[in-house]
């Protein structure tokens, strides 16, 4: 099976399944002699684990973290660091009804026509259990970022039509983790939780909204052509489970502009050129402007709903799908610490190629 690694010079293959033994991820490309914390890679685990909070899915993983290789004494070796995780609250009985039925916007279907054979105990390989993998990886890349400057900020901005309307420069982003919606305005995260929990109570689900700041990116990070920054954050997104829509600067708005407005003017600014607006979202011709990157990141309603829906087993032959097991009435919450991983690995592939691309190596 193709499509498990992720990024060229720092490069991660994730494996394993939602109810298998375990899941993982190896780690390729990462220089030797940087300070790993094994604390810092839980505590991103934590935010991204389920049960945390009454607004998630209640199945009941530690996602404990076990570090197998590439690091020793606290340091990286340069070796392939691998990250273990094992499953250990997995119900597959849960799923029992529905080994030969497809959930409709499930990938339990297409897994089928390309495979002629899937797991169906939690979706196998298409669960978003898998996304631990990509969190643990992301934490290393977080580490590297932090040592040239480069940090990465995401929040919820939306649930359903509940939107955080304010300018990321006017949020105080220290105030996202003290809700579980992960909202950093906390009225509006009050009224978003309201919202979630009422769709909870219907047996129903919701999408919404992840923006995502990176704050101290240098200009000349990405490629030309087929390897634009903007392009390679654009697909890491949407690599994640039910991200349905990506715009970066200001995206889909831009159409009702005209250019002698969108047009970000250059000026001086000591030693730096920085510009006066940044409609660009810090990204032109693919490559970093020394500005913000900001961008958005939508994500659909969990497809597991409660009440029961139309669809087809594998004879072909009409049946209803009931929801059943454990699953988020909103993907939002836990999608944020997602975003600053998948974020982050693109950021330190791009920071180590342009180390190449300078210096012969890095």
């Amino acid at each position: 099976m193709a499509g498990n690694s992720f990024g060229q010079v720092f490069r991660i293959t994730t494996f394993g399944e939602s109810h298998g033994a375990a899941i993982g991820v190896i780690v390729d490309g990462c220089p030797a002699g940087l300070d790993v914390e094994e604390q810092f890679i839980q505590h991103e685990l934590d935010r991204r684990r389920p049960g945390q909070s009454s607004i998630v899915t209640q199945r009941k993983e530690a996602d404990k973290v076990e570090v197998l290789s590439g690091i020793f004494e606290g340091k990286t070796t340069g070796m392939p660091i691998s990250l273990l995780i094992r499953n250990e609250d997995a119900r597959s009985k849960d799923y029992s009804h529905i080994a030969d039925k497809f959930r409709p916007s499930h990938a339990d279907f297409t897994y089928q026509a390309k495979y002629g054979h899937r797991d169906y105990r939690g979706g196998g390989r298409s669960s978003a259990r898998e996304t631990a993998a990509r969190v643990a990886a992301g934490a290393i890349a977080k580490i590297l970022l932090k040592k040239v400057g480069i940090n990465v900020q995401a929040y919820v901005s939306r649930v359903g039509e509940i939107e955080l309307s304010t300018p990321y420069q006017e949020l105080d982003f220290s105030k996202t983790e003290s809700t579980p919606v992960r909202c950093p305005d906390l009225e509006v995260a009050e009224q978003m939780e309201t919202l979630i929990r009422q769709v909870r109570k219907d047996g129903d689900t919701i999408g919404g909204i992840v923006s995502c700041v990176i704050f101290g990116c240098p200009a000349g990070l990405g490629d030309p052509v087929f390897d634009r920054l903007h392009a390679d954050i654009g697909k890491a997104m949407l690599s994640i489970n039910a991200c349905k829509g990506f715009e970066i600067g200001s995206g889909f708005s831009g159409v009702t502009m005209r250019g002698s407005k969108h047009n970000d003017a250059f000026y001086h600014d000591g030693r730096q050129i920085r510009t006066r607006t940044n409609y660009s979202g810090g990204v032109q011709g693919g490559i970093s402007n020394g500005m913000d990157i900001y961008f958005r990141a939508a994500f659909k309603p969990v497809a597991t709903i409660v009440p029961a829906q139309e669809s087809v087993n594998e004879a072909g032959e009409s049946v209803t799908v009931e929801g059943k097991g454990r699953h988020d009435p909103c993907v939002l919450p836990r999608a944020v610490p997602i975003v600053e991983a998948m974020t982050a690995l693109v950021l330190a592939d791009h920071f180590l190629r342009q180390k190449i691309s300078q210096t012969g190596d890095w």
